[in-house]
C-alpha cells in the first residue's frame, strides 16, 4: 500500500464536497473527495516521497477556519515589499479577506476576482480551465485540495496586455491558527502576447502549527510571458504543501522563482509542460533551512514540443540538523527535437548534522537535443574564506558574507526590483545579523 488516509481529513473532504452549492464545482469537489478516499496521503514507499514523510499528519485533526481572524493593514505592512500600492489579494487562515484586499487600481486588462466570485460571474473561464492543469484525482494532496475548491483567486490577463505592476497574493496565518487547514486554489490565465507578474507569499503572524495545502494552476498562452514568484515564510511549526503547475503555448515564457524558508515541514512542487513550439521556462529557487526543518523541493519540466528551452537553478543553505530534498526532472518527448535544457542544483551544508538528498534527472527520448544537469554539495570554500581573512575580514563575518554571496547569486535573477532588494536584505540580515548599511567588520 502506497498511501494512508487520515480519517479526519477524509471527513473534512467529504463535508466540503457535500457543502458545495454551485453546479460548476460540485462534480470537481466530489471527484476530489472520492480520489482522496482512494489515494490518501503519500508514504515513503512512493518514489516521489522517498525522503519526505508526512506520517505526522495522520496523528492530527485539522479544521477549516470558521471566520476571519482580526488582522490589520499594519500587520501586513512588513510583507508588502514597501509597495502598499500594488494590487493585492489577501487570505487570512485560508479565507478571502475583502477588507484587506486592494484591487481598485488594477491595470487595464488585468482582472482579479475571488474564486467564489469568478465561479458565479465568469463560469465560462472556470469551466474551461479549472482542474485542467492539476486534475482532481492525480495525487492525494491535489485531491484533498480539489475537495475544498471554492477559496482562492482568479487572475486573468487579457490578450496583448503588458503590465509592469505585479499582483500580490498574500496568505496570512494568524497567531491562533493551530490545526487550521488552508486550501487555496488559484487560477492564472495569461492570454496570447500578454505579459504579467504575480507574487504569491505565505507568511505567519505567530508560531501556530497550521497546515497549508495550496494549488496554483497557470495557463501561459501563445507568445505570453508570466513571472511567478513564490515566497514561503510560514511559522517554524507549520506544515506546507504547495504546487504550482503551468501549461505553455507556442513562444511563451514561464519564469518561476521559489523561496523556501519557513515551516517545520514543507514540500514545494513547481511543474511545467512546454506544449508549444519555441517556448521556454526559467525555474530558479532558494531554500534556507535551519534547526530541524525539512524542506522538499520538486521540479518537473516536460518538453513536449520542438525547439524549446529550459533553464533551472536551485540553491540551498542548510544549517543545524535540517534536511533538504531536491528532485528535479527534465523529460523530453520524442517529438521535442532541438530541445535545449540545463538544470543545476547547488547546496551548502553549514553544519555536520545538516543533510541533503538531491536527485537531478534527465529522461530524453529525442535524438537532437542539448541537455545538461548536475548537482554539487559542499561546505564553505576554504580558499575564499582565507582570501577574505587575509584582507582583514574577521573569520565570522567572512563566513557569513560567503553564505550571503552564495544565496545572492540566485536572488539576483529576480526581475522585480522591490522583491529582489527585500529578499537580499532579509538574507543578508539572516547570515550577518545586520542590514548591509550597518554591517561591521569582526576582526
Amino acid at each position: 500500500m502506497s498511501a494512508t488516509v487520515n480519517t479526519a481529513l477524509l471527513n473534512l473532504a467529504d463535508a466540503s464536497a457535500a457543502a458545495s452549492s454551485t453546479p460548476v464545482i460540485t462534480s470537481f469537489r466530489a471527484e476530489g473527495a472520492a480520489a482522496f478516499a482512494r489515494l490518501g496521503l503519500p508514504t515513503t514507499r512512493n518514489e516521489d516521497w522517498l525522503y519526505t514523510s508526512v506520517a505526522m499528519l495522520n496523528e492530527r485533526e485539522f479544521t477549516s477556519a470558521t471566520g476571519t481572524a482580526r488582522v490589520t493593514d499594519a500587520d501586513l505592512a512588513p510583507f508588502l515589499f514597501g509597495k502598499e500600492e500594488w494590487p493585492r489579494v489577501v487570505f487570512v487562515d485560508g479565507q478571502w479577506s475583502e477588507t484587506l484586499s486592494t484591487l481598485n487600481h488594477l491595470p487595464e486588462g488585468v482582472r482579479v476576482q475571488s474564486l467564489a466570485q469568478a465561479i458565479e460571474t465568469n463560469s465560462e473561464l472556470i469551466s474551461r480551465y479549472l482542474g485542467t492543469v492539476v486534475p482532481a484525482a492525480r495525487d492525494g494532496f491535489g485531491a484533498l485540495n480539489a475537495s475544498a475548491t471554492g477559496v482562492g483567486s482568479v487572475i486573468h490577463v487579457a490578450k496583448e496586455m503588458v503590465s509592469d505592476i505585479p499582483v500580490h497574493v498574500l496568505h496570512v496565518s494568524s497567531a491562533n491558527a493551530n490545526d487550521v487547514l488552508s486550501q487555496p486554489r488559484h487560477l492564472i490565465v495569461v492570454e496570447p502576447h500578454a505579459k504579467a507578474s504575480v507574487i504569491e507569499s505565505f507568511v505567519a503572524l505567530g508560531d501556530a502549527a497550521n497546515f497549508t495545502n495550496s494549488v496554483t494552476e497557470v495557463i501561459v498562452e501563445d507568445g505570453a510571458t508570466l513571472t511567478h514568484l513564490r515566497i514561503q515564510l510560514e511559522s517554524a511549526n507549520a506544515t506546507h504543501i504547495g504546487t504550482v503547475e503551468a501549461r505553455q503555448g507556442r513562444d511563451s515564457h514561464f519564469i518561476s522563482f521559489s523561496l523556501i524558508s519557513g515551516s517545520a515541514l514543507s514540500r514545494t512542487n513547481v511543474y511545467t509542460v512546454l506544449n508549444g513550439e519555441g517556448c521556454g521556462t526559467t525555474l530558479n529557487g532558494l531554500y534556507l533551512l535551519d534547526g530541524t526543518q525539512h524542506g522538499d523541493t520538486q521540479t518537473r519540466v516536460e518538453h513536449v514540443a520542438p525547439r524549446c528551452f529550459s533553464r533551472e537553478m536551485y540553491k540551498g543553505l542548510l544549517d543545524g540538523a535540517s534536511h533538504g530534498v531536491f528532485n528535479g526532472k527534465v523529460y523530453v518527448h520524442p517529438e521535442a527535437q532541438k530541445t535545449d535544457g540545463k538544470q543545476t542544483n547547488q547546496t551548502l551544508l553549514l553544519s555536520d548534522k545538516a543533510r541533503i538528498d538531491t536527485k537531478p534527472q534527465l529522461e530524453i527520448f529525442a535524438d537532437d537535443v542539448k541537455c545538461t544537469h548536475g548537482a554539487t554539495v559542499g561546505r564553505i570554500d576554504e580558499t575564499a574564506l582565507f582570501y577574505l581573512k587575509s584582507r582583514g575580514v574577521g573569520a565570522t563575518l567572512a563566513r557569513q558574507l560567503l553564505m550571503y554571496a552564495f544565496a545572492a547569486d540566485v536572488l539576483e535573477s529576480i526581475e522585480i526590483e522591490a522583491v529582489r532588494d527585500e529578499l537580499e536584505r532579509m538574507t543578508l540580515a539572516r547570515y550577518t545579523g545586520a542590514p548591509a548599511a550597518s554591517t561591521t567588520v569582526d576582526r
